[in-house]
């Protein structure tokens, strides 16, 4: 297979598949909370946390059980979001290999220490769960940078890697099932742990030891051998995709060699802030979608169990879709590919000019959403979760797409990062909200619609900034706009 053309494609098409197939089954586990809430309920996790009512002795408030799960469900989105803009870094300056065992550590831990709990040790949920989050991350973190492979589809390959990081979360609906055959919790733990030898192998066979450059040096390859054929080294490559002399990325150069942005130039950009609350805040509506929402069912149902049972798996079936929708927000992006360029136009510029409309449809799905979970009709909700999954895969996919669009691939780990660390603060809201929302779902559903509105900032100002570009290289058809 080495040293031919047919053989390299082979390895890429194989690191392509094998890095879908682990972020479908492992990455996004911790997303399938709804299914294991289901579990622990009937194991009597927080158990002790229902209180006889005053009505019957049948009946109970578990209104405290719902919160710990929930407070458990928050503390791992936040530390999955917020050690983001470590794990960035990690990425950046350690490569593929370190951060991809430290990823399998963290997420074996994880799975282990759930294996490991019980009632009487419900709170080894709390490090059990981060640990998932965490190193699931770090897992699509380090899968992402395979669409460099493939340069013409490098936005849909993004996408397509967070829709399967999306339908991971439909892996802990097999757990319940199998708990309902009779297969414990314990068991079903125990053998995701041993799974992760199957990373393992992955990391030294089929990925590189440091990063996949882009654009891909002529004969390059990776992974046993890499390096061999390579005209410049994996490093050199790098250092030539981000030099170290640098610019504001939104100052209007006349230059004809534009120079690559610094970090710090690229976190001050409207491009970035504006990001920042796209992400936000819809992540925001979809982590207190996920984390309230077998309380949200329980009410809608009266407590009956096996109506929430029935509308918990629907919800976690939905989760599957997420892998064939973001695709589509993939293809949105790189419609524009097998089109020449505009006269004078990079391709960056093109590739944003593309992103827009990504941009405005995701949060446009977004408001829609919010809108039907605030109507308390519960058959609604099977519709709900359409429009939830492919929310969600538009908006991690988009996320990630539009950062390795917008600003230097050398900045991308730390970029992620961050937004996805300053987002995490944004997300903590989610468990006061939870307080709140026993009392008054409504007024807190109708909040979260106007705030939703915010997220259309972001649309109109990569559109406009489009259309300014594209007036100065009609007026100025000699020189090359830029960022």
């Amino acid at each position: 297979m080495q040293g031919t053309v047919a053989g390299y494609s082979l390895r890429y098409w194989l690191t392509l598949i094998t890095g879908l197939l682990e972020c479908l089954l492992f990455a996004g586990l911790v997303f399938g909370h709804a299914s294991l809430v289901f579990v622990l309920k009937k194991e009597e996790y927080f158990g002790w946390l229902c209180v006889d009512t005053n009505s019957t002795m049948d009946s109970k408030d578990c209104s405290g059980q719902d919160e710990q799960f929930s407070l458990v469900f928050t503390v791992a989105s936040f530390l999955n979001n917020f050690l983001t803009l470590l794990n960035g870094y990690i990425f950046d300056h350690c490569g593929t290999r370190m951060t991809r065992l430290l990823a399998i550590a963290l997420f074996s831990g994880g799975t282990l220490l759930v294996a490991l709990s019980s009632p009487e040790f419900s709170h080894l949920l709390y490090p059990a769960l981060s640990l998932l989050a965490v190193g699931g991350v770090l897992l699509l973190i380090t899968n992402m940078q395979v669409g460099n492979l493939f340069p013409a589809h490098r936005s849909t390959i993004i996408t397509f890697y967070n829709g399967a990081f999306d339908s991971s979360s439909a892996v802990l609906l097999i757990v319940k099932i199998l708990y309902e055959q009779g297969i414990s919790l314990h068991t079903s733990f125990i053998f995701l742990t041993v799974c992760s030898s199957i990373h393992v192998a992955r990391t030294f066979l089929l990925m590189p030891k440091t990063h996949i450059p882009y654009t891909l040096p002529e004969n390059y390859t990776y992974g046993t051998n890499c390096g061999k054929g390579n005209t410049d080294t994996v490093e050199e490559t790098e250092m030539k995709a981000c030099p170290p002399t640098q610019e504001s990325p939104e100052t209007e150069n006349t230059s004809l060699a534009p120079e690559v942005q610094s970090f710090g130039s690229c976190v001050k950009s409207r491009f970035f802030i504006f990001h920042l609350v796209w992400l936000s805040i819809m992540q925001l509506r979809h982590y207190f979608f996920i984390g309230t929402l077998n309380s949200m069912l329980n009410r809608l149902a009266d407590g009956d169990s096996s109506l929430v049972s029935q509308y918990t798996n629907a919800f976690a079936i939905t989760q599957l879709c997420g892998i064939l929708c973001a695709p589509w927000n993939g293809l949105i992006m790189d419609r524009h590919k097998k089109k020449p360029l505009a006269p004078g136009e990079t391709e960056q510029e093109a590739d944003l000019r593309s992103s827009y409309l990504s941009l405005l449809l995701t949060a446009l799905q977004c408001l829609l959403f919010s809108v039907c979970t605030s109507i308390a009709f519960l058959p609604l909700q099977y519709f709900t979760f359409v429009l939830q999954v492919l929310n969600r895969s538009f908006l991690y996919g988009g996320n990630a797409a539009f950062l390795s669009i917008a600003f230097p691939a050398c900045h991308f780990g730390k970029l992620y990062g961050l937004v996805m660390a300053v987002s995490a603060g944004v997300s903590v809201l989610q468990y006061p909200l939870v307080s709140v929302v026993r009392e008054y779902p409504f007024y807190v559903d109708i909040g979260l619609i106007f705030l939703t509105l915010l997220a259309f900032i972001h649309p109109t100002n990569v559109f406009i900034h489009c259309r300014k570009q594209a007036r100065l290289r009609k007026e100025h058809p000699e020189t090359r706009a830029r960022l």
